[in-house]
């Protein structure tokens, strides 16, 4: 049985760091496509006839259907048909959702698109069918996203699991530094005419999302073997217990949670100040700094970068060190300074030296909340309805990621400026701040233990911080120990 135990795939480096490889592309393909129109919004606007209003209104197409229950119905999926079903499914999702939205710019760059202009006049036939498209995209990027945690957790159970989950987060975000990178190199170089190309960048990301779906294929192979190394040893059953199932009673866990509504909250008002503000901050550094698309994309594409290498070590210092929801104090903190930057500073001293340490220090924002956000839900929820609960927070946090892009393009078009939009963002990081006392206080005064080190000292104790799911096991443990010294106390009596 032992021989057996070292010999499963989780055991074999290789075979866990992989797996990782293999999710953490399908993501890095997905983060890509979210924004490789990003640096091109001023070509929208001189090609295809978008405005901000549109380009706002489109990208919160990503997130329309989400919000309207999918991402609810994702975390049962997800429950009821297991990783591999619900990651083949979302990851072809993205796959037809590109290929709609790819089939409306290139269209429209082919003007044969003027048909779609006879209904929803106020925005472009190629604005609506790139929507049509983003939504459907939406709907599989946001499933995979909570899939590839699952999957991580299971392949790095006892292993490396802090370090995988930050690594994917890193492996993702490059794909930011990819499409701000990439794209306008790619749009001048497909130019015909001397105007470069909407289409030829989006067509080179989506078929990156093809191999992503490739990838996942050859994951599901790896763990459906996994699958059946976990019964041959007991640790799996080779049937599903009814009791661990998902039910829609066990939401009410969630809701009547105080800390699952602070951490979701939060959740949403940082996200939807980072997001967002990535759709528009290339054509805000263009216009503030008065400098073309491509050097202000070349500009920003440095954001992710320092999100990328430090996600991972903050990840293993919260592992042993603990100070999770300090990290998410600091990170609000930050925020807000940065976007302040961008409101007040930058547009009254434009400076590409000043823009760039800026971009630079949110990216270190970027990495203290989510590093410190998501390993700190499982301490809250128990592990039953846990991911029903990441979806949950997915979900309100799609409503924000919905609503803010199609307000942000309004309040530019109402105002003629991103004083007021930079406002706004800097507003959702005071919001955050706030939160984040908020969870401080609840943690100190309930004792979740947030600011405790997720790596257990022992095996024998249970921790404080721990779940209701892990105290129940341990409490069980201990009785069966208990039970099993008194039989052999009987036994031994009756000996003598």
């Amino acid at each position: 049985m032992v021989a057996t135990i070292q010999n499963t795939l989780r055991d074999k480096a290789w075979a866990r760091w992989t797996v990782l490889v293999l999710v953490a592309s399908m993501m890095f393909f997905a983060y890509m496509f979210v924004d490789i129109l990003s640096p091109l919004a001023s070509l929208l606007e001189q090609t295809l006839a978008w405005d901000k209003g549109d380009f706002g209104t489109y990208a919160a197409g990503e997130y329309l259907l989400n919000v309207f229950g999918f991402l609810i119905l994702a975390g049962i999926i997800l429950d009821k048909m297991g990783v591999r079903f619900t990651g083949l499914l979302s990851a072809s999702l993205m796959v037809i959702g590109a290929g709609i939205k790819v089939i409306g710019i290139y269209w429209a760059e082919a003007n044969t698109v003027g048909w779609l202009n006879s209904w929803w006049t106020d925005m472009p036939g190629s604005a609506k069918l790139a929507m049509f498209g983003f939504m459907i995209f939406g709907m599989g990027c946001e499933m995979a996203g909570t899939t590839v945690s699952k999957i991580l957790a299971k392949w790095f159970k006892g292993k490396e699991m802090a370090l995988a989950m930050g690594l994917e987060m890193a492996i993702a975000r490059v794909g930011v530094f990819a499409a701000m990178w990439l794209s306008p190199i790619i749009s001048e170089r497909f130019a015909v005419n001397g105007v470069n190309s909407v289409a030829a960048p989006l067509i080179f990301a989506a078929l990156l999302l093809v191999v992503g779906l490739l990838n996942f294929f050859v994951f599901t192979i790896m763990d459906t073997r996994f699958d059946k190394q976990l019964v041959a040893i007991g640790e799996a059953p080779s049937t599903k217990d009814p009791e661990d199932e998902f039910h829609v009673s066990d939401l009410k866990q969630i809701f009547t949670s105080k800390m699952f509504w602070i951490v979701a909250l939060l959740c949403v008002l940082y996200y939807s100040a980072i997001f967002p503000f990535q759709r528009f901050a290339t054509n805000y550094l263009e216009l503030t700094l008065n400098i073309d698309a491509a050097e202000a994309a070349g500009l920003f594409k440095w954001f992710p970068i320092l999100a990328m290498v430090l996600t991972p070590f903050l990840g293993l210092f919260i592992d042993y060190k603990g100070k999770g929801a300090s990290m998410m104090l600091i990170g609000a903190i930050i925020m807000v300074v940065c976007h302040s930057v961008f409101a007040f500073v930058l547009p009254a001293y434009p400076s590409k030296v000043l823009a760039m340490i800026t971009i630079l220090v949110l990216g270190v924002s970027f990495s203290l909340v989510p590093a410190s956000m998501w390993p700190s839900v499982p301490k809250i929820i128990d592990e039953k309805v846990l991911g029903s609960a990441y979806c949950l927070i997915f979900w309100v946090q799609n409503i924000g990621l919905c609503l803010v892009p199609l307000m942000i393009g309004k309040l530019y078009e109402a105002t003629g400026g991103y004083l007021v939009p930079m406002i706004v963002f800097t507003s959702f990081g005071v919001l955050a701040f706030i939160l984040s006392l908020f969870l401080k206080v609840e943690d100190k005064r309930k004792g979740y233990g947030l600011e405790l080190p997720n790596k257990k000292k022992t095996t024998e104790e249970t921790p404080v911080f721990a779940t209701a799911a892990e105290t129940a096991s341990a409490a069980k443990q201990n009785q069966i120990v208990e039970e099993s010294d008194e039989k052999g106390y009987r036994q031994e009596s009756a000996e003598k």
